[in-house]
C-alpha cells in the first residue's frame, strides 16, 4: 500500500462516519483513525524518500537531455557543414562544366572557322587554276578557230 491509499482509507472513514444532527460534524472511531494516520505517517518517508529520489533522477535527466539536446544541435551543425560543403563542391562543379562547355564551343567554332578558311583557300586555288585551264582552252579553241579560218581564207583565194 502506498500513501495515497491510506488517504483514500481516511476519506472513506470520513464519509462513512454517523453524522452528527443538526450539524456538518460527524462521529469517526478514535482508535480506527489514529491507526489510519499512523500508517499514513509510516508510509510518508518511504513516499518522501521516494520523491526525493523522483526530484534526483528529474535532475539527471535533464542533465541527460541537456547533453543530448548539445550532441544533437553539434551534429545538425556538422550535418549542414558537410551539406552546404557538399552543395559548394556541386556548384563548383556545374561551374566548371559550364565554363569547359563554353570553351568547347569557342573551340569549335574557331575550328569550324578555320576548316571553312582552309576550305575557301582550297576552292580560290582550285578556281585560279580553272580559270587558267579555261584560260588556255579558249586560247587554243581560239587558235583552232584561227586556223580554220586562215585555211577557210586560203582555200577561197586558190584559184580553181
Amino acid at each position: 500500500m502506498d500513501i495515497h491509499d491510506k488517504l483514500d482509507d481516511l476519506s472513506a472513514l470520513v464519509e462513512s462516519a454517523r453524522a452528527m444532527p443538526m450539524s456538518a460534524s460527524c462521529v469517526v472511531n478514535r482508535a480506527q483513525l489514529l491507526d489510519l494516520l499512523d500508517e499514513a505517517r509510516a508510509l510518508l518517508p518511504e513516499s518522501l524518500a521516494h520523491a526525493d529520489d523522483v526530484l534526483a533522477d528529474r535532475e539527471v535527466i535533464i542533465q541527460d537531455a541537456q547533453r543530448d539536446a548539445v550532441l544533437i544541435i553539434e551534429q545538425a551543425k556538422e550535418e549542414a557543414r558537410i551539406l552546404v560543403s557538399k552543395e559548394e563542391i556541386y556548384r563548383a562543379a556545374e561551374a566548371e562544366s559550364d565554363a569547359i562547355l563554353t570553351e568547347a564551343d569557342a573551340e569549335a567554332l574557331r575550328m569550324r572557322r578555320e576548316t571553312d578558311d582552309y576550305v575557301d583557300a582550297k576552292l580560290a586555288n582550285f578556281e585560279v587554276a580553272l580559270h587558267k585551264t579555261i584560260q588556255a582552252v579558249q586560247r587554243g579553241r581560239e587558235k583552232i578557230h584561227g586556223r580554220q579560218d586562215y585555211e577557210e581564207l586560203a582555200s577561197d583565194d586558190l584559184p580553181t
